[in-house]
């Protein structure tokens, strides 16, 4: 609390008063969920046709296996979004630089 003070009013009986207190809160900087930090690909190695066919091809082909699967059983939004978000990390990993925690690694 950074600042107390008690007033009287017309409107408040005689043996209460009113309070006003003025607090500062500190919220934590950084909120973890508990789940793992991002990872940030380097897209810059598109611009290459060899990796750019590579990720198309390898991206085609496990979206149609996903699009198969999803048009089998019918399932929820969460569901899909997760494999929608495996498949394209999967790629992704599997073809491109990524990089983690600072520094540049290398996939093939």
């Amino acid at each position: 609390m950074e600042e107390v003070k008690t007033r009287r009013r017309s409107n408040i009986a005689s043996d209460h008063h009113l309070i006003v207190a003025k607090m500062n809160l500190n919220l934590k900087k950084y909120w973890t969920t508990g789940q793992t930090a991002l990872q940030m690909f380097n897209t810059t190695l598109l611009r290459h046709t060899d990796k750019l066919n590579h990720f198309k091809v390898t991206h085609n082909n496990r979206f149609q296996a996903l699009q198969d699967l999803l048009k089998e059983e019918e399932s929820m939004i969460d569901d899909n979004w997760k494999g929608i978000k495996e498949a394209l990390t999967s790629v992704c990993q599997e073809v491109w630089f990524w990089f983690w925690n600072g520094s540049l690694c290398k996939r093939q």
